[in-house]
């Protein structure tokens, strides 16, 4: 059975897949978080995460518009108003490949939209899997 973040997370990997832009902004609540990923990162130095439209507007420039992404999900949970997918993430982007293997979490509001997605993934380790391709 379907949940309502499973639809979420579906339509926002299918629109960062297809880098449009308008359709990933669109599953997100007004007040969403994004945390991708989780702690400090080259796209958060502060580790608080991005906040509002506008601030995961400013993330998808910088980590999914300049990517080709490819979600290689092994093991779905869903759970209420959530959804935990179990996997990895291949990010084509600069003329490298770099898998992130964790876990990447949906969570919705009432209205279906997108209240929190975070993604636990090590940055040493994906940096590590960086090929050149």
């Amino acid at each position: 059975m379907s949940t309502p973040a499973h639809e979420a997370g579906r339509r926002s990997r299918e629109a960062a897949m297809a880098r449009d832009k308008e359709a990933w902004l669109a599953v997100f609540a007004d007040d969403a978080i994004v945390e991708d990923p989780i702690g400090p990162s080259h796209f958060d130095p502060e580790g608080k995460g991005h906040r509002g439209k506008e601030a995961i507007a400013k993330f998808y420039d910088m980590a999914i518009a300049p990517s080709t992404l490819t979600f290689n999900f092994e093991k779905t949970y869903q759970c209420g108003d959530e959804e935990a997918n179990v996997g990895h993430i291949v990010i084509e982007s600069s003329g490298y490949r770099v898998v992130a293997e964790g876990v990447f979490t949906y969570r919705v509001n009432a209205e279906g939209k997108i209240v929190a997605l975070r993604a636990y993934w090590e940055l040493d380790k994906a940096a590590a899997s960086a090929t050149p391709i």
